[in-house]
């Protein structure tokens, strides 16, 4: 039969070793496995018992680097069953089944030197290209990890390994405000590079936060930390609770976390007090005001902005704004979407103006 090459790719993003089935099958049947000795999954592949060569024992150069013309001129080689010395080369008209155990960077532009070599010779083997492993959604948040320990370790960014989480707290809320602009965009490219950047914030913190000698955490540790909170918190999902429709959901969602206050041993406030909880005082205020009396309608004590709330209501206009805010969140308007949409009106109104004529006119 004639000899077939095959390359063999597999995700960096998937533990070594994890390889499908066609892929153990064409390793196991393969007369010659190639790949770099040095490499996670030449190294398991080599622990399950199947012989791996070094690409530099192959070429016989020893220690130095061997290029990517010259790695496809040798697969194509033994898979053509050519063998020995330039000038002694002992083509095998049988061929050889070669296997190249891709690199962890993808080994850029040996396909394309594996083509030309097979185009231009003549009994030139098969080539297949054989996926071993494939990336499982949000695999790449394992490169972002990477980049980011890369970046904070010796040797690193100096910008990045002096940042607190106290110094890059400005850098989140700016990318969360920026991701909000982008979100109301609608320009699907730009949402992507935010959502990214606030992505990046998360994954700093915790690079960040492995380093503390008292109470380290890590990106694992944030990942199961919400994790948990959500299958917690939607027990109409993941257990036997029922809810039908976004209402039942949310009061669900208040009593959950109630009970996870009392767990905590947090003692509980005066009734008000314990209707406020959570939300941060540093919100900007018309989304601070959105969110108590989101709270205070669920919790049936909108009575509390009504119009005998305080004898100060017809001259204060902190009173009438809070009231007006009531009224938009009871009609399900985002008081604070609706006021940067008639922002951007505006913006885009100053944008249209005429411009001054010419004086030489």
């Amino acid at each position: 039969m004639a000899g077939r090459l095959t390359l063999l790719l597999t995700s960096p993003r998937v533990a070594p070793g994890l390889l499908s089935r066609a892929a153990w099958v064409a390793l196991s049947e393969a007369g010659l496995v190639v790949g770099y000795a040095d490499e996670p999954q030449a190294l398991a592949v080599r622990e399950s018992g199947i012989a791996v060569t070094d690409v530099a024992d192959l070429a016989e150069v020893g220690e130095l680097e061997v290029p990517v013309a010259g790695i496809g001129r040798l697969l194509v080689d033994r898979a053509q069953g050519i063998h020995g010395r330039p000038g002694q080369l002992v083509p095998d008209p049988e061929g050889s089944l070669v296997v190249w155990l891709g690199s962890s960077d993808g080994d850029p532009g040996l396909t394309d030197v594996v083509a030309a070599e097979v185009t231009r010779r003549t009994g030139a083997p098969e080539v297949e290209v054989l996926l071993g492993s494939h990336d499982v959604p949000g695999s790449r948040l394992l490169d972002l990890v990477a980049v980011m320990d890369r970046l904070r370790s010796p040797g690193g960014c100096p910008w990045d390994a002096e940042q607190t989480h106290e110094s890059l707290v400005s850098y989140l809320i700016e990318e969360a405000y920026e991701a909000a602009q982008a979100l109301e965009s609608g320009d699907r490219r730009h949402m992507v590079e935010e959502l990214g950047d606030v992505l990046l914030q998360v994954a700093f913190h915790a690079r960040v936060g492995e380093e503390n000698l008292d109470d380290p955490f890590d990106i694992d540790d944030v990942a199961a930390a919400i994790v948990a909170k959500l299958v917690r918190r939607h027990p109409h999902v993941f257990a036997d609770a029922s809810a039908s429709s976004a209402s039942e959901v949310e009061s669900s969602w208040e009593a959950i976390k109630a009970a996870e206050r009392a767990e905590r041993g947090e003692v509980p406030g005066a009734v008000g007090a314990d209707l406020l909880h959570g939300i941060p005082v540093a919100m900007p205020p018309l989304a601070r005001a959105t969110k108590i009396v989101g709270r205070l309608r669920r919790a049936g004590r909108a009575d509390l902005l009504g119009p005998d709330w305080t004898d100060r209501e017809e001259s204060d206009p902190g009173v009438h704004l809070l009231q007006l805010v009531a009224y938009l969140e009871a009609k399900g308007v985002d008081p604070d979407s609706a006021l940067r949409e008639a922002l951007r009106t505006v913006e885009a109104r100053l944008g249209e103006r005429v411009a001054p004529p010419d004086d030489d006119g």
